[in-house]
C-alpha cells in the first residue's frame, strides 16, 4: 500500500481474530524491518516469535499484574493518559486476553551494538533505542502493508529477567517491547487521532512554532 497511508493508519490493533498469520506474512515483514537505520549498521535488533500457548499464557501472567496497577491508577485518577475512555477499555481488553493473541513478537537489542550517548546525562536514558524502534516501525508497517494488525508494549520489559528465563534469551541482549500481531478484528482506523503539526514543531528554539 502507500507508504504515507500505511503510517497515518498503523494504529494500535487490540482486537484480533483467531486466525493465524503466516510464516511467509512473517518473513515479509521481517525482511522489511531490517532495512531501519541504525548506528554505524550495526544491525542490533533480533525477533523472538511466540506461538506456544504455554509461553503465551506465561508472558500474559507476567503481564496482567503490571497492566492492573497501571488500570487501577487510571481509574483512581492518579495516572492522567491523556486518553479517551474507548481507549482505555480496549488497552484493558487487549491485557487480559493477551494469552489469545497469535502471537507475540519479542524485540530484543543486542546491548554491545548500542551506543548509548545520554547514558551520563541526569535523565532517562532513550538514546539506545534509537537504533531499535526504527526497525520495530518498520516491521509495523510491513505487516500493515499486509493486512495485519499489531500492538506495540512496553509493560513487559519490567520482566526482563523471567522472559529471558522463558525464551532463552543469551547474556548480552536486552528487551525493548513485545509486539502483538494478527488480523484485526475490527478492521484499520481511517483516522487516528494526534495533535497537529502547528502544535508540535517548533523554528529556531522550542517555543516558537513553525507553523500557524
Amino acid at each position: 500500500m502507500e507508504l504515507v497511508e500505511a503510517m497515518r493508519t498503523t494504529g494500535t490493533c487490540r482486537y484480533f481474530t483467531d486466525e493465524p498469520v503466516p510464516d511467509e506474512v512473517f518473513y515479509k515483514a521481517f525482511d522489511a524491518a531490517r532495512f531501519g537505520p541504525q548506528g554505524g549498521n550495526r544491525q542490533p535488533v533480533r525477533w523472538i516469535v511466540v506461538r506456544d500457548q504455554a509461553k503465551k499464557q506465561r508472558l500474559a501472567e507476567l503481564y496482567l499484574p503490571y497492566w492492573d496497577e497501571y488500570f487501577n491508577a487510571i481509574a483512581a485518577g492518579g495516572v492522567d493518559v491523556g486518553a479517551l475512555p474507548e481507549t482505555v477499555t480496549s488497552s484493558d481488553h487487549f491485557a487480559r486476553h493477551f494469552a489469545e493473541h497469535p502471537a507475540i513478537v519479542v524485540v530484543c537489542g543486542e546491548i554491545s551494538g548500542l551506543h548509548v550517548t545520554d547514558a551520563g546525562l541526569d535523565r532517562t536514558s532513550v538514546v539506545g533505542g534509537g537504533s531499535i524502534y526504527p526497525t520495530m516501525q518498520n516491521f509495523c508497517l510491513a505487516l500493515r502493508d499486509q493486512g495485519v494488525g499489531s500492538a506495540v508494549t512496553t509493560l513487559l520489559c519490567h520482566e526482563e529477567p523471567k522472559v529471558r528465563e522463558l525464551l532463552h534469551i543469551p547474556d548480552g541482549f536486552l528487551t525493548a517491547a513485545h509486539v502483538a500481531v494478527g488480523y484485526p478484528a475490527k478492521g484499520f482506523p481511517s483516522k487516528l487521532t494526534r495533535s497537529p503539526v502547528e502544535e508540535i514543531v517548533g523554528l529556531d528554539d522550542f517555543a516558537t512554532p513553525m507553523f500557524r
